[in-house]
């Protein structure tokens, strides 16, 4: 128990890593799928997506877990406490989902075979936001107020539906044309 101040540090110094990836990488999947008609621009995109998933947003999830399941194994108290702690699981399994299935968009983007949009994007990149609200309070009040959880959820999903209406879609022909070329001059080296 002398350790645990510190694993708890070591683990909300890798909550807030994670959540920086999670903030950020959909953002870069903003700029990939609205500038598909630079390939210039996309490599670089590509590279960064792919640095922040597997060199920040990966390892800060992994070390967020574990070091989540080691403050729960050596305080089991802490289920005892009520269903804040589950509610946070709860979050926590949803994150992770999130998480891999950035994964997946951002290699569906390197191929070249991604159909979301920027639009798409901007709504998605709310999710973590509210997770990451919904967690916090839930931690630091010990209890899952759910007048607080039901406002929280009407509010992202108003965010959510205002970025679909009426945020701008690029010009997707010219970008899947340009993608095409790109494609083809890769092939030919």
């Amino acid at each position: 128990m002398e350790y645990y101040q510190y694993i708890l540090i070591f683990h909300i110094l890798s909550f807030l890593s994670w959540m920086a990836g999670l903030f950020y990488l959909p953002r870069l999947f903003v700029y990939h799928a609205e500038h598909m008609d630079k390939p210039d621009f996309v490599k670089i995109v590509s590279i960064q997506e792919y640095k922040l998933y597997k060199y920040i947003d990966f390892p800060a999830m992994l070390a967020t877990v574990l070091s989540g399941i080691v403050l729960f194994a050596l305080n089991s108290g802490l289920f005892d406490i009520g269903i804040w702690a589950y509610a946070k699981i709860l979050a926590i399994i949803l994150l992770v989902g999130y998480d891999l299935s950035m994964n997946y968009y951002r290699k569906e983007l390197l191929k070249g075979t991604c159909r979301r949009s920027g639009k798409f994007f901007r709504a998605y990149n709310e999710f973590p936001t509210l997770l990451s609200i919904l967690i916090v309070t839930y931690v630091v009040l010990k209890d899952v107020p759910l007048v607080f959880t039901l406002i929280m959820v009407v509010i992202f999903a108003l965010i959510v539906r205002v970025l679909l209406k009426h945020a701008k879609e690029p010009n997707l022909k010219v970008a899947e044309y340009e993608l095409a070329k790109l494609q083809d001059e890769e092939n030919s080296l």
